[in-house]
């Protein structure tokens, strides 16, 4: 591997542009390739082999790009797939479950930690069970929140709207006793805002998206592969609806993206993918 391959970011769909935001932010040198699976969202009502080779898909497709690591900033294939990711490829591979949940540990002194996050992934308890395998005895409370994801799409992050159903959502949290809230979903960093203001100064927000970034930075210094110098970029690539991706892709980046490559996936395509009009 080179210093100045590219670092690999999928998603099955935009939320993971809050983890490349991130990324860039803390590694501006580096060279970031990301791939949204916008024609098979949401991964979290698939099967977990079904998942486990959309995983496949992705990592072939940007492993052609040219890789030094790869980053699933999606939570339900880093549930369900990380592992098989890391054994698969010959590259580091980093997942937005564990950096969250260390961080949360790290952070809680009450060890009672709130999760947030789509109906699936808190159904899949795969946070509780990051959290638990590192520290059995502390006490996890969970919340799904549907609306939050088309919320942030819409671009309705501190609207009336947005505050009454987060109040609606955070009210048990809110009244739990936890200090810390792990912000399970790649979308929900957006609404820090309104999330802190409703839990008040005793809850800490982690954002897995920033966590995600810190491990990355990390993992690529231990391994000797930071690039030191030149100038960094990012290429973006869909495999359904560019300009849906690029409209809403600007909220979550808070700079326009000037363009996204629709591309196929299957099992056989050894990474090149197809490119397909616009």
């Amino acid at each position: 591997m080179e210093k100045d391959a590219a670092i690999g970011i999928f998603d099955s769909g935009i939320g993971g542009l809050t983890v490349l935001q991130q990324v860039a932010r803390l590694l501006p040198q580096e060279q970031l390739v990301y791939l949204g699976d916008t024609a098979r969202t949401p991964y979290g009502t698939k099967s977990p082999d079904v998942v486990r080779q959309y995983a496949c898909e992705n990592t072939d497709f940007l492993i052609g790009r040219g890789l030094k690591m790869l980053v699933v900033a999606c939570n339900t294939v880093s549930a369900v797939a990380l592992e098989m990711l890391g054994d698969r490829y010959d590259i580091p591979v980093v997942g937005v479950i564990t950096p969250g949940v260390q961080a949360a540990l790290r952070r809680s002194k009450k060890r009672r930690i709130g999760v947030i996050g789509t109906e699936a992934t808190i159904a899949s308890r795969a946070y509780t069970h990051a959290l638990h395998q590192i520290d059995p005895g502390v006490e996890v409370l969970t919340r799904a929140c549907p609306l939050f994801v088309p919320l942030v799409e819409e671009g309705w992050v501190e609207n009336k709207v947005t505050r009454e159903a987060a109040l609606v959502y955070l009210g048990s949290l809110k009244h739990s006793g936890i200090d810390t809230l792990i912000l399970g979903c790649t979308h929900y960093p957006l609404l820090k805002n309104c999330l802190a203001e409703i839990l008040g100064p005793s809850v800490c927000l982690i954002d897995s998206a920033e966590e995600t970034a810190k491990v990355v930075r990390s993992t690529l210094a231990s391994e000797g592969l930071l690039r030191r110098k030149g100038d960094g970029g990012a290429s973006f690539f869909v495999t359904d609806v560019p300009d849906r991706f690029v409209k809403v892709g600007a909220r979550f980046l808070g700079e326009q993206i000037e363009s996204a490559v629709r591309v196929e996936l299957s099992a056989t395509t050894n990474g090149k993918g197809r490119r397909l009009p616009r």
